[in-house]
């Protein structure tokens, strides 16, 4: 069945309920001057994250602002980009941002350990879903098990996002294969129909299949009918009012469960790197966020991060389509800062054991 969007003054009052019952028993984000929370050092809140988080990120951090007395968080303070982009920035090219959060929990550890980070907060799961115009005629009847059939017949370009700088483009690449493994019983079957190259190689988008668009492009792209389909996350497609169909569990990259863990693993695909090609492994979709110890203010940082895992973060996480994580889960938590200690439990054990062999 199609997935639909929430309407949005039905989502304000969800968030807004939320919200009141939060504070109401005791949880709220800690103000300056409180145990456990030093007056800021700079009154701007800096944050580097995927694009997909733009929109609930924006509303945490004007939550932060708003319960911080001489703090602010503005847009131009934020900058919502691909993940391989975002730990680019920080690792290379060395920019100071008091939060960092990328979609692919494996990257802070690969790219910022041991600097300028030491850990790392898991918050939310998203699984992937094809959005849809639904406009095309084609597309009528789409659902969780004939979509293949209908995308294929109907002639429409698949829109995809650059793997080589944005995890979606290789969850993409992996829901594709999952979803040919399902159905036909070959990683190989719906894959080869949108790219050229074999399984586990350097995947190139055949050009008479496959749109190479930005993921932060693809509300508009879809809206203005300039493409039909694109493979991204549900909390993309709720936060932008996009039509969208759900995947099954063992697809679309959102379910912890063991089994569908195992069946992710089966899916792989090879990206680009200043030192050639890297292979990468399918896992399961898991939002993560940091803050480096470069941060211009890591007080307002460490705040935003609690308010991520608060109540009302959750409400706003929840109503951008996220599935929360409350605790939040952490890869090592002696390593956090003390405001933070409470909010976490350890990473479960199936997921920090892909760590070191992560992409």
């Amino acid at each position: 069945m199609a997935g639909r969007p929430v309407p949005g003054l039905y989502v304000l009052v969800i968030a807004a309920v939320l919200l009141v019952a939060g504070l109401s028993i005791g949880y709220e984000i800690p103000r300056v001057g409180t145990a456990g929370a030093p007056a800021p050092a700079s009154s701007v809140l800096s944050i580097i994250a995927a694009g997909t988080l733009g929109t609930p990120f924006g509303e945490v951090a004007g939550l932060v602002a708003n319960t911080t007395p001489g703090a602010s968080a503005p847009t131009a303070s934020q900058l919502y980009e691909g993940s391989l982009l975002v730990v680019s920035a920080v690792a290379t090219l060395h920019q100071p941002y008091d939060v960092v959060a990328t979609a692919d929990y494996h990257l802070i550890p690969l790219h910022l350990y041991p600097v300028p980070a030491l850990w790392e907060v898991s918050f939310a799961t998203s699984p992937e879903v094809l959005v849809y115009d639904p406009t095309v005629a084609a597309l009528d009847g789409m659902n969780t098990s004939n979509w293949p059939q209908k995308v294929l017949a109907s002639g429409e370009k698949l829109g995809i996002a650059n793997a080589s700088t944005d995890p979606n483009g290789y969850n993409e690449i992996f829901v594709l294969e999952l979803e040919g493994l399902l159905q036909n019983g070959s990683l190989s079957a719906l894959y080869s129909h949108f790219f050229d190259g074999p399984v586990g190689g350097y995947a190139a988008p055949d050009p008479s299949t496959t749109l190479l668009e930005p993921e932060t492009s693809v509300a508009s792209l879809i809206q203005t009918h300039a493409i039909s389909l694109f493979i991204t996350y549900r909390s993309y497609a709720v936060s932008h009012g996009l039509s969208y169909v759900d995947l099954a569990p063992s697809v679309g990259l959102g379910d912890l469960d063991p089994t569908d863990l195992a069946a992710y693993a089966n899916a792989s695909t090879s990206i680009l790197t200043a030192n050639g090609t890297q292979l990468v492994h399918g896992a399961p979709v898991l939002f993560s966020a940091t803050v480096p110890a470069n941060a211009p203010n890591a007080t307002l940082g460490a705040l935003f991060v609690h308010a991520l895992v608060s109540p009302a973060g959750d409400a706003i996480l929840a109503a951008d389509g996220l599935t929360p994580l409350f605790p939040g889960w952490c890869d090592d938590p002696s390593a956090l800062p003390p405001m933070l200690a409470p909010d976490v439990v350890p990473l479960p054990s199936t997921l920090a054991d892909q760590l070191p062999s992560a992409p």
